[in-house]
């Protein structure tokens, strides 16, 4: 079976971090663009990160640009959401998706995904 598995959500304070893991299972994901989204609730779905199949290409909402760092191994297993200085807005689930669909870009992507991981819970205390 080949699908995407979220892990790394937990509770923590105000200005705490946390690391988010996107891993594969069944394949690797050397040729496909990985977005980062979340969904808190009573809220719409938004988009929080990007990063292109090269690892060279990457995407931030502006909410999160300059707490937030994507990456990715180099075995191409694992895409990573390391979240620093985190708020109470950031509560969320958090969810990953791969694309092979302009895999080489981030900036401004509309269009399918591949696969969907089902998501991890971040939740950050105040």
């Amino acid at each position: 079976q080949l699908q995407l598995v979220e892990s790394g959500g937990d509770l923590v304070q105000p200005g705490g971090s946390l690391r988010l893991s996107c891993a594969a299972s069944g394949f690797t994901l050397h040729y496909y663009a990985i977005d980062w989204f979340r969904q808190a609730p009573g809220k719409e779905r938004e988009g929080v990160s990007c990063i292109s199949g090269s690892g060279g290409g990457t995407a931030y909402a502006s909410s999160v640009k300059g707490r937030f760092t994507i990456s990715r191994d180099n075995a191409g297993h694992t895409v990573y959401l390391q979240m620093n200085r985190l708020k109470p807005e950031d509560t969320a689930v958090y969810y990953c998706a791969a694309r092979t669909r302009l895999y080489h870009a981030c900036s401004g992507y509309v269009g399918p995904y591949d696969y969907w991981g089902q998501g991890t819970q971040v939740t950050v205390s105040s």
